[in-house]
């Protein structure tokens, strides 16, 4: 059991797991963080013994569906993700976050974090209301893998897996188990109600040091494809 004085601290960003749909069949015409994560925790049936006697704390960061994710948000995330970790009583942080850019807020929090605490994002592929929603148990599994202690840095939780933010994938756009960290695979898979570690986290370079308030410059990605033109290039450049 946890000492009541130790804390888990949830931060919400919106996504699909605080949508709503105007009923619990529809699982795809949906709205997108609808719901606030005080709200969201408190219908989320086994949160307390998943828990074990640590509070559950709830800020909200952001309320965007998250293919909208921006610079801005990141850089509020990362000041309020910061300040919870240095508190001595927060044994590590759980971050609701959309399905669509969860990749890349795991590896930008896994290039500039440092932290001997665990820092958890999940996610769902189900809205709130949904009468077979995901997002509970995610909660549920995210918050026990805190608690459970062993883990270090940035790690993604979804569907009874732990994987590594820096390889984790999204492969399909509706599926349930939608995320996957290639031929590696998870760190960690739920069997029986118990963790079972597959490997260790791999030790993550020297922590990118950002400048407050200095946005990034404009950047984008360019893929190589058959009959790919110049122009594309050019006109960017002339940009």
């Amino acid at each position: 059991m946890q000492n009541k004085s130790s804390t888990v601290v949830v931060l919400g960003t919106g996504g699909t797991i605080a949508g709503t749909a105007p009923t619990g069949r529809d699982d795809s015409h949906y709205v997108a963080a609808q719901l606030g994560v005080a709200e969201l925790l408190a219908g989320v049936p086994g949160l307390s013994a998943a828990a074990q006697g640590a509070e559950i704390e709830a800020e909200q960061v952001a309320q965007i569906d998250s293919k909208d994710m921006s610079w801005g948000v990141w850089s509020h995330l990362l000041e309020r993700l910061n300040h919870h970790l240095s508190r001595p009583e927060v044994l590590g942080v759980v971050i609701t976050h959309g399905s669509d850019t969860l990749e890349e807020t795991a590896y930008f929090l896994h290039r500039v974090v440092s932290t001997t605490k665990p820092v958890v994002l999940t996610a769902a592929m189900r809205p709130a209301t949904s009468a077979e929603a995901d997002g509970p148990r995610h909660l549920c599994q995210s918050v026990d893998v805190v608690v459970q202690g062993g883990w270090a840095g940035v790690v993604v939780v979804l569907q009874g897996e732990v994987h590594d933010a820096a390889a984790v994938r999204k492969v399909h756009p509706r599926a349930l188990r939608a995320f996957a960290s290639g031929d590696a695979g998870p760190l960690a898979v739920l069997e029986n109600g118990v963790w079972r570690r597959h490997r260790a986290l791999p030790p993550s370079d020297p922590p990118v040091r950002l400048k407050a308030g200095v946005p990034w410059p404009w950047v984008e990605v360019l893929h190589s494809h058959a009959g790919a033109r110049a122009e594309a290039v050019t006109s960017w450049c002339a940009a």
